[in-house]
């Protein structure tokens, strides 16, 4: 794995390290706007979004959505859409990034169930296809370009 991380550091490619939670969900630390929260990283989920108790939080100025959320347990969710934020995660940085802002109470309900802390969002594979991910599983590692 040595020259795995060796490779990625000459193409460029940033390590963000991630936990892998009780509920065996990825977890990772991430900035919106300057702010920090906590995230699951998502490669089934096709978009990034925070919950509605988080506008503020983060500072998303929302807007009007005709897309509907669905997910693990739910579907047919409103949604809003908070246009042009900057994400940081690590030393990875993207800015004019597109969240997808809805109810995320079903997810942070789930994950009280069971001891685990609850979450601000979810990175998803928008910011994966975007970075270019690799996911180290092994040695919990996720890398961004």
């Amino acid at each position: 794995m040595k020259n795995l991380q060796e490779l990625l550091k000459k193409e460029k490619y940033k390590k963000i390290n991630f936990k892998v939670s009780k509920t065996q969900h990825l977890l990772i630390k991430a900035k919106i706007n300057g702010v920090s929260g906590s995230f699951i990283l998502d490669t089934g989920a096709s978009n990034s979004c925070v919950g509605f108790d988080s506008v503020d939080y983060f500072k998303l100025k929302a807007g009007k959505s005709k897309t509907k959320a669905s997910g693990a347990g739910a579907t047919g969710m409103m949604t809003q859409i908070a246009k042009n934020n900057a994400l940081q995660i690590g030393r990875w940085k993207t800015e004019e990034f597109h969240l997808i802002i809805f109810d995320m109470s079903h997810v942070n309900e789930a994950l009280r169930q069971y001891k685990a802390k609850p979450v601000h969002g979810i990175i998803g594979a928008d910011i994966l296809l975007e970075g270019k991910a690799i996911i180290d599983y092994f040695n919990h590692c996720l890398y961004l370009k």
